[in-house]
């Protein structure tokens, strides 16, 4: 009888000991599980967000919410995942916002170019704004559940031709994504803009199928872009906007609690995401300059005003033709809040 009044004393004591322990109870399956899928490779700033994103969400949860991440296409192409992400194969998708024009056109706002202020602090404030709150709304209607928006770097320009002044661009073909207002950037300083798949760009540049094409520095160092580029032009004059997005059962099945926690999760992290992506961007400026193919310059002060002033009339006019009254309610809140900002 003593020793198995000290047997129960000892595993009871255990027990309660282990139940206190920081993350014990995490050994129970999670009573909620997402999968999150997107385009990019498991080194990139996208993917390392996420990580820390489902890590301390795990943790605030106590192991309840996990996120299971799918990287590189796993889950299928842009439009497989928004659209499972609609219907509810899919839990999540973070997708750059250039992609979701066509389910959401009000989030097309973003391929006006320098829509974004340079100053990081300030782009961050018009994130979270009335106007980026608008914006995560609009997918509501289109049977998605948007929570925050994260920084996926800035375009830069290439070409085999001069892009020093906005007369130079006169007659050239740039590659675009498909995005009318990509394409009126580019029509409003006399150049014509292809919708190429992104695959087929690296062949189009060097047989002269277009003469150049806008990417983040990051992208064109990855993808060898430079390799075929006789020009660089340091811009940073489009955003690459990524928006999380999930189906919204999933989402609504969640505490309110729950859902709290992954939304300012998601933007707690957002700093760190900007930051990774600005050393890819050092790091990718670099490795263009030691391959010495490529003539690098940046556009200046005087420059950039000459390149907003042509680009943007054209293609805030073609945004508001795709978004309609939601597109003009989005480019007043944007101004709105810019004169805010004093940006």
């Amino acid at each position: 009888m003593n020793s198995r009044r000290q047997f129960l004393k000892v595993t009871g004591g255990a027990l309660a000991a282990s139940a206190s322990m920081p993350g014990a109870s995490w050994a129970q399956a999670p009573k909620f599980t997402a999968k999150i899928g997107h385009l990019e490779a498991p080194t990139q700033p996208r993917h390392r967000g996420l990580e820390k994103v489902a890590a301390l969400v795990k943790e605030r949860t106590k192991g309840e919410v996990e996120f299971k991440l799918f990287p590189a296409s796993q889950l299928g192409n842009a439009r497989q995942m928004i659209e499972g992400t609609q219907f509810g194969s899919l839990e999540c998708n973070v997708m750059p916002a250039a992609f979701l024009g066509g389910f959401n056109p009000v989030v097309s706002i973003f391929d006006i170019p320098f829509l974004l202020p340079n100053d990081a602090t300030k782009a961050n404030a018009l994130r979270t704004s009335a106007f980026g709150q608008y914006v995560l709304d609009s997918f509501t209607s289109r049977g998605l559940v948007a929570i925050a928006l994260w920084p996926n770097g800035r375009k830069s320009m290439t070409s085999n031709k001069p892009i020093n002044s906005p007369q130079a661009f006169s007659g050239q073909k740039f590659r675009v994504m498909d995005s009318r207002i990509l394409i009126e950037q580019f029509s409003a300083v006399g150049a014509s803009a292809i919708a190429i798949p992104f695959g087929e760009l690296y062949t189009s540049l060097q047989t002269g199928v277009v003469d150049g094409e806008e990417n983040p520095l990051d992208t064109i160092s990855t993808m060898k872009f430079h390799e075929v580029q006789k020009y660089l032009v340091v811009s940073e004059h489009g955003a690459m906007e990524d928006v999380v997005l999930f189906n919204p059962t999933w989402w609504k099945s969640l505490p309110e609690g729950h859902r709290k926690i992954i939304t300012d999760t998601f933007i707690e992290i957002r700093p760190e995401v900007e930051k990774m992506k600005e050393e890819a961007q050092v790091k990718a400026l670099e490795i263009i300059k030691a391959a010495g193919k490529t003539e690098i310059s940046h556009l200046g002060d005087a420059d950039r005003k000459a390149w907003q002033t042509a680009m943007v009339p054209r293609a805030e006019a073609a945004y508001l033709a795709r978004a309609g009254a939601e597109g003009q309610k989005a480019i007043e809140l944007y101004k709105a809040e810019l004169k805010k900002l004093g940006a």
